[in-house]
Formats: C-alpha cells, sequence, structure tokens
C-alpha cells in the first residue's frame, strides 16, 4: 500500500490514521466557616426547589479549607445538583428533601477535580426514612467501539490497562473521562481514542450509539447508579482496513506514559468480543450497536 511510506504515519482511507504516538444558572454561595479549627468547616445553600429549608454542607475531617472549597465550587458537585432538580431528578416532585451533605473526600487531577466522594442525606418526606446516599462523583465519560473490517473479518480494537481498583490487567474498550467543561462528547472520544491506540479517527465518521436511546436516557447510560455518578455515552467507528494494519495494531503499546498510562492494543474477531473481556462498556456497547443495526438506525459507511 502506498500510504505505508508516509513518515510516522499510516494514512487509511480518508479518516482513520495510526500514529505512533448549557449555560447554567448562578447560584450564591455563602461560607460560613468557623473561627475555631476545632469546628468542621461548613456552608449553606438553598435550592429552587427546596426554597426555606437550606441545605447544609460539611467538610469530614481530614478536608482541608482549599478541597472543600474545591469540592462546592466544582462541576462535578454542580452538576449533581442540577441533576436533582432535573425533570426526572430525585427533587422534582417535592417527594424528597435533602438536608445535609458532608464532603469525604478530593483527588486533584492537576488543577481540577478528578474524583469527589461524599455522603447525601436524602429523606423521604412521607415516611421519614433516609435514602442510601454515598456518592462517588467522577462526571461524564466516553468510550468508543472501533470495527474495522478487514478481509471479510470484522475487528474489534480494545486495550489492555493495569486497573489498580480491580486488581487485574483489563480488556475494555477505549475510554476516558470528559475533562472539557464546553460538554464536548465526540471531541473527548476521538481524543482518548488517539491517546489510547495511537488511531486518529474522523469526527464526521463518529456515531453516537446512546443517541437511539429514549429521550428520558438523556442520551446516557448509568454503568453503576448505586455508588457513582459517572454517565457514559458509547460511540460508533466503523472503518476498512489491509490485513497489515490489524498485524501492526495488535500489542501496540501507547498511552500517556508520564501520566502512568501503561496500555497495550489487543485486536480481536468482533464475532468473539462478548466473550473476551469483562468490561461492561463492552456488553453496552455490543446490545447498543447490534439493536441500532437491527432497527436499521445507522447510518451508512462511506
Amino acid at each position: 500500500m502506498s500510504l505505508l511510506s508516509v513518515p510516522k504515519r499510516l494514512v487509511l482511507g480518508s479518516s482513520l490514521s495510526i500514529l505512533n504516538q448549557a449555560r447554567k444558572p448562578r447560584r450564591s454561595y455563602c461560607f460560613k466557616m468557623s473561627a475555631q479549627s476545632s469546628q468542621p468547616l461548613t456552608h449553606s445553600l438553598t435550592l429552587p426547589t427546596q426554597l426555606g429549608q437550606p441545605i447544609q454542607i460539611v467538610a469530614a475531617p481530614g478536608v482541608s479549607d482549599s478541597q472543600f472549597r474545591s469540592a462546592i465550587e466544582s462541576s462535578l458537585f454542580k452538576q449533581w445538583l442540577k441533576n436533582l432538580e432535573s425533570e426526572n431528578g430525585i427533587l422534582a416532585t417535592g417527594s424528597f428533601l435533602l438536608k445535609q451533605v458532608l464532603v469525604q473526600g478530593v483527588d486533584m487531577f492537576g488543577q481540577r477535580i478528578g474524583f469527589l466522594k461524599f455522603k447525601a442525606d436524602v429523606f423521604d418526606k412521607k415516611t421519614g426514612q433516609k435514602v442510601p446516599g454515598i456518592v462517588f462523583a467522577r462526571g461524564p465519560a466516553v468510550t468508543v467501539l472501533i470495527l474495522l473490517e478487514s478481509e471479510g473479518e470484522t475487528y474489534a480494537v480494545l486495550t489492555e490497562q493495569v486497573r489498580v481498583p480491580t486488581g487485574r490487567l483489563v480488556l475494555e474498550l477505549p475510554a476516558g473521562m470528559l475533562d472539557d467543561v464546553k460538554g464536548d462528547f465526540v471531541g473527548t472520544a476521538v481524543r482518548e481514542v488517539e491517546e489510547e491506540t495511537g488511531i486518529h479517527l474522523s469526527l464526521g465518521d463518529m456515531v453516537d450509539l446512546t443517541a437511539f436511546l429514549d429521550p428520558s436516557t438523556e442520551g446516557r447510560v448509568f454503568p453503576s447508579p448505586g455508588g457513582c455518578d459517572e454517565e457514559i455515552s458509547v460511540f460508533l467507528y466503523r472503518g476498512c482496513v489491509d490485513k497489515e494494519i490489524i498485524t501492526q495494531l495488535q500489542g501496540k503499546e501507547t498511552g500517556l506514559r508520564e501520566q502512568g498510562e501503561m496500555i497495550k492494543v489487543r485486536v480481536v474477531p468482533y464475532r468473539e468480543l462478548w466473550r473476551m473481556t469483562a468490561d461492561a462498556k463492552v456488553f453496552m456497547a455490543i446490545a447498543l450497536y447490534e439493536m441500532a443495526k437491527g432497527g436499521r438506525l445507522l447510518p451508512p459507511t462511506t
């Protein structure tokens, strides 16, 4: 293939290459910090759905003043408050009451909050019972199902990564957290694929599979709503490549090494994908893809 001679880069068709490497309502926050170091940091706010019933935000021992302020002003916390009052939100019907939030932990990713851990005291007004409310907030994320046709076989691209929380090496779809405050889901998906696999995808060839879901879902999937706010957008890319490209991808080492990412690319036949990994994103993507294909919702490939 003549394009193989391009230095440092393999160009596949017009859109795939392998590289070497809502305006939100303003809230008025009024901090009430104790002058005595032995007293916990506190803050109160009032939501439109709970007028006259301020919510107390409290810092757990070990949470510093700066961490507490960063947590309250973070997009993670503000989005959670917004979700509470959304059309399908917990507070929308007036049946529940949020009394207090205990900020328990803050993990910084550079200058921004990456993970936020807190406990929300939400009560059923009718029974007075407290609803389970431990929250691990990490915000929205994206994942991409990459399908490559080659010599009559369809292949899926996975990444093998060290996942300390599981104690294992995990085969999974390329994925990443949305750190763009503008909510650029497609752009984030393309960027994560390039970082994790070395493949550069064209924005115009990406298909948002979660956009086919019922509007009540807001086009997102919750992988673990019992404890985490993470919502995932699932994208699809389809392309045709020479078998040589499949070979070059297999075992390719990628990732942002300076950030501790140690990733290897794995390519598997799509027909075997469902049994090759325990990654929930894979099963979500397969289900969405097959249902969309069966319903003739997918645009034609170019």
